[in-house]
């Protein structure tokens, strides 16, 4: 279904001051092109100036029959004719013909940058580039984004590179180089397209649409370098032979014209479409024969098939089989603002999106080939189209005699192409699916051609004068008819069918049954004439078009406020503003390199580009009427509203404003409204409301979704409400529906904001703690208001603080456990709920409670060493200090102990260091040493922090070997223990010499003790007994032999002899 509203998307004509009358026509670089109707004469027109003033003229070599301008080289390509040779003519630097400068050069293609016959000073002059082919070329495309050249020919495409050579600083040369030829057997390429590696062709019933892509990092094989001298051709060793071509050519012709059987019946192929991968099963064979001088390229280049569409002769929209054939293809590039756009010589840009266009005479066809092959629109005409162009915003088709505008979606691929925040609750745009508009029907008589130059449409009308000898020629057919008409009428009557019989079909068909009819002298050539005349139209500024299109829609909304219709305009004028913000021209006019010295006045860049800061007030506003539309809805589009405000930049309160007259509607609040609402109320927005906003925003859910209450009461948004109004509303919903805990907690914290503690305490004593925590996570915002930075601690959670620290640190675990707030933010939290507490060094008591019991609760291994960290930090630093007494924290160390797997119980020697029945232990030293206890804390990245911890004492000793025997540094441990505490060493030997350390005792233990008592003088009984211990596991381990040989030449042997002999009977004894 096609919309059609009455807007006027064209502002203004004028007609173009030709000398002779118009045969071509084209447009590009701000100038139109006339090729007189004798072919042999180019007139350009300056576009962007009132009057289209005259720019130059200059003849042709040949009689022109195609002409197209490029964009990038600002140049002019040809098809001639000339004793009936076709020809391939480039013109460039053409804008010298303007100062009247006649001298113009001719050269062959490649002649000035691979020969030597131009030598002396650079020359201003237009030059005419000869390019020779070795068939007649049909049709030529120019590619918009690297300038390179594509011609048409009956059995291939021939790619022609376009080429810069920079004669000084202001004079620079183009040129050509033939690179590719691509061979298509069976297709005879009536019209061409080409734009960044995508190829199109066209048949009278056939499109194909492939790309050439460069494969990365392919190169020379050894197959290819050893090719015999006589191998070497321009053609690879794979390529279709021309006798191969020409059967499949005759074979693809007959399977696509149709077979003829005997009863003279056609038989046509029947529709097609192939999109993607499914296209190389088309039956199209393409080939690629390279020709370019860059030889290693060859096997660097592949074709993909992107999209192939076959019709059939369509019968059913008043179109003859003769009719039924395809017109206007063209590629359209769209680059966005996040991209350069190509100028002269960048060949690597690539645009946005890119979109094929091509139509049969009742429907237009509308792809998107880039980045996934699609049909974005399909457009029905209602007329016979007879050309069409695509542009940014619109689709322009002429009939006979109308000129049609139609709206397209390029906008809505390229924004989602562009921000993949598109169709989620952050942005939104009209579907690429919404039903097309027709805006406006131009009527002009014998429309003949249409082209375009950004906001030009260029009409070519040429209305034939009826003469006296088509009167006589038409009421001659009309006799003739009626004669036949009556003749076989009076066969029928008698019973006899004359299409049974040739003969007198014949009979039916002779001329002598015809009325002769008078004779008609030749008229003069002055009787004849023909009316012709070149128009240029004017379309109307995005934004002046935006503006009527939204005074068109407020008169459905008058009407319907919930109409469709209204809702389609609105789209449609969105969609002009995103395609017009999209353009990288607008508001940052791109300047192309000049190809004189002059400076070219487009007209464009500075009458035609908008300020850009008003273009973005306008989309805002559009986003805002969009999403009044959407919150009007009950329909499943209703969630729209959402991204639609937010690309809005209104506030809440502007749009409760705007949507508050709806109240009083029959229709009330729609879901869109309230849809958008529940969200914005729920999200981290610190936009506080006014207490008579906040008081309406409570009756409206209060009204329209009472269940969402303790939610919409807990946002910080609603600080300002009113608790008895909030109260009233939670007693009301309370009083319909079964109590729930967020309910309860919510009634509670608007208690607190009363200042009624007995109330507080009486709605918190209805739930135990365990509830309660699982109402803090339903609804986390009774405890916390932000995210990131801006974490801010509400009323209850500081009660909580005071009066149940442990249900607000078990709360911030399960929120933290269930994904409702983050590490960083929970630290934030409780560094801002305990500010005005002077805490411990390290953070507040109850972040160091949170953090303990954060690491009991989580199974996350990140966050268990990220935690591991932070409480070794601020145990070591607190120990350090001295300063961890006073402040009495939820979990003791037993508890931890108990508790939690990564706290381990302290090792036998660790107690005998720090005995238990010393008071003056801390906390948090018992702490640290249960970690170096556990399974978990990795001793080497709290390395640099022991730095701090002197071990001066006992308490720093225990945490520095405990951290060294973690690491395997056991020796040095055995050097410590026994020059600190050698009452230890015995059974730190016993717990950690074990297993693969056994050998430390003989091998590092009891050396060290014979050395030390030997200094002593054996009075040290510590030493001594430590000394027998280790004797007596020694003796266990070793044989007699090593025994004997580990035992000191001074030794005394009374006190050695005794272990010898319980070593040599436990080794009899084996």
């Amino acid at each position: 279904m096609v919309h059609v509203y009455n807007c006027h998307p064209f502002a203004s004509q004028q007609i173009v001051p030709t000398e002779q009358e118009p045969g071509l026509v084209c447009c590009g670089g701000g100038a139109l092109f006339v090729v007189s109707a004798g072919g042999c004469k180019i007139e350009a027109f300056q576009l962007g100036e009132d009057g289209c003033p005259l720019i130059c003229r200059f003849a042709t070599m040949g009689t022109v029959q195609s002409i197209l301008h490029s964009e990038i080289g600002d140049y002019l390509v040809t098809i001639e004719e000339k004793n009936n040779a076709p020809y391939l003519r480039a013109y460039t630097n053409w804008r010298y013909q303007a100062a009247e400068k006649t001298r113009v050069g001719v050269r062959l293609l490649g002649h000035f940058l691979r020969g030597s016959s131009m030598r002396g000073a650079p020359k201003e002059q237009m030059e005419i580039i000869e390019i020779p082919l070795f068939e007649r070329p049909l049709c030529v495309a120019c590619c918009g984004v690297t300038g390179d050249l594509l011609v048409g020919c009956p059995k291939s495409l021939v790619l022609f590179s376009l080429k810069r050579q920079a004669l000084n600083d202001k004079l620079s040369i183009l040129d050509f180089e033939r690179c590719l030829i691509i061979h298509l057997p069976g297709l005879s390429p009536q019209q061409v397209a080409i734009c960044a590696g995508y190829i199109a062709l066209q048949t009278e019933l056939e499109v194909l649409v492939v790309k050439l892509e460069r494969l990365p990092g392919a190169a020379f094989t050894q197959k290819s370098a050893d090719k015999k001298p006589q191998d070497h051709s321009l053609v690879p060793q794979d390529m279709i032979t021309g006798a191969e071509h020409d059967n499949e050519t005759e074979g693809r012709r007959e399977g696509l014209a149709g077979h003829r059987d005997q009863d003279d019946f056609f038989i046509f192929p029947k529709h097609q479409e192939l999109l993607g991968d499914r296209a190389k099963d088309c039956g199209v064979k393409v080939s690629l024969e390279w020709t370019g001088m860059e030889s290693e390229a060859r096997g660097n280049l592949i074709i993909t098939y992107i999209l192939y569409r076959r019709f059939a002769p369509d019968f059913f929209q008043d179109c003859s089989v003769e009719e039924t054939r395809l017109h206007s293809l063209q590629f359209h590039p769209v680059f966005t603002s996040n991209q350069e756009v190509c100028v002269e010589g960048g060949r690597g840009v690539e645009p946005t999106c890119l979109f094929c266009f091509f139509s049969l005479p009742k429907t237009g066809y509308l792809y998107s080939v880039r980045g996934g092959v699609q049909m974005v629109s399909a457009y029905q005409y209602p007329e016979k189209a007879q050309q069409a162009v695509l542009t940014d915003l619109f689709l322009h088709i002429i009939t006979k005699n109308a000129l049609q505008c139609f709206s397209v979606r390029c906008a809505a691929v390229a924004a989602r192409a562009e921000d993949p925040y598109i169709d989620t609750t952050m942005k939104a745009c009209p579907p690429i699916t919404m039903e097309l508009c027709a805006l406006r029907i131009q009527l002009f008589i014998g429309l003949k051609a249409l082209c375009h130059y950004r906001h030009h449409i260029v009409l070519l009308t040429t209305a034939d004068v009826e003469t006296r000898e088509d009167t006589e020629r038409t009421a001659r057919r009309v006799i003739e008819y009626k004669d036949h008409k009556t003749l076989r009428g009076i066969f029928l009557a008698v019973g006899i069918e004359p299409s049974t019989t040739p003969a007198l079909e014949r009979f039916l068909a002779h001329s002598f049954l015809n009325r002769k009819s008078p004779f008609t002298k030749p008229q003069n050539p002055s009787e004849m004439g023909h009316g012709w005349n070149l128009y240029v139209v004017n379309t109307v500024p995005p934004l002046q078009l935006y503006n009527e299109m939204v005074e068109y829609s407020k008169t459905y909304e008058e009407t319907n406020p919930l109409s469709q219709s209204c809702l389609h305009l609105l789209s449609e004028a969105h969609l002009l503003l995103r395609a017009t913000l999209l353009d990288p021209r607008v508001g940052n006019p791109v300047e192309r390199p000049q190809t004189t010295g002059e400076n070219l006045a487009l007209g464009y860049s500075t009458a035609r580009t908008a300020d850009r800061q008003e273009l973005q007030q306008a989309f805002q506003e559009s986003c805002a009427q969009l999403g009044d539309c959407f919150s009007r809805f009950d329909k499943r589009d209703c969630h729209l509203a959402l991204p639609y405000y937010k690309m809005s930049g209104l506030s809440l309160t502007e749009v409760i404003s705007r949507n508050r007259g709806l109240s009083n509607s029959l229709c009330g609040y729609g879901k869109g409204f309230l849809f958008f609402l529940k969200h914005s109320l729920y999200e981290e927005t610190l936009e506080l409301l006014t207490e008579e906003t906040a008081n309406e925003v409570l009756d409206i859910f209060g009204v329209a979704e009472p269940s969402q209450l303790p939610h919409v009461i807990a946002s910080p948004s609603m600080a300002r409400a009113s608790p008895d109004c909030g109260l009233a509303h939670l007693e009301r919903l309370e009083s319909i529906g079964a109590p729930s805990v967020p309910l309860t907690l919510s009634k509670a914290a608007l208690a607190l904001r009363m200042a009624d503690l007995q109330l507080y305490r009486q709605h918190m004593d209805r739930h135990t703690e365990m509830l309660q925590v699982y109402g803090f996570i339903e609804e986390a915002k009774l405890l916390l208001h932000g995210r990131g930075d801006a974490v801010v601690p509400t009323l209850l959670a500081r009660h909580l603080k005071d009066n149940q620290d442990g249900l607000l640190v078990a709360a911030m675990v399960a929120l933290h456990e269930n994904d409702k707030v983050k590490l960083d933010e929970a630290d934030l939290f409780f560094q801002e709920l305990c500010g005005d507490v002077s805490g411990p060094q390290g953070g507040p008591q109850l972040l160091v409670d949170f953090w303990e019991a954060l690491l009991m609760a989580s199974s996350q291994e990140a966050v268990i060493q990220e935690l591991l960290f932070r409480l070794t930090t601020v145990y070591i630093d607190r120990v350090t200090r001295g300063d961890g007494r006073g402040f009495k924290p939820l979990k003791s160390a037993d508890d931890l102990i108990n508790w939690c797997s990564h706290y381990g119980v302290l090792y036998p020697w660790v107690s005998i260091l720090t005995p238990a029945h010393v008071n003056i232990i801390p906390e948090d030293l018992l702490k640290l040493q249960s970690l170096l206890c556990g399974p978990t804390l990795d001793a080497s990245s709290i390395l640099p922090l022991l730095e701090q911890l002197p071990d001066g004492d006992n308490a720093g000793l225990s945490v520095h070997v405990l951290c060294a025997t973690k690491l395997g540094h056991y020796e040095s441990s055995i050097e410590r223990l026994l020059d600190r505490c050698p009452q230890a060493i015995i059974p730190y030997a016993n717990h950690e010499l074990q297993n693969n350390n056994m050998a430390l005792w003989w091998q590092k233990l009891f050396p060290e003790l014979c050395e030390r008592t030997r200094a002593t003088q054996g009075e040290d009984s510590i030493l001594l007994a430590a000394l027998k211990e280790t004797l007596v596991v020694v003796a266990m381990e070793l044989n007699p032999l090593e025994f004997l040989d580990l035992l000191p030449d001074d030794g005394t042997v009374h006190f050695f002899l005794p272990h010898l002999l319980e070593c040599s009977q436990r080794n009899l004894m084996m």
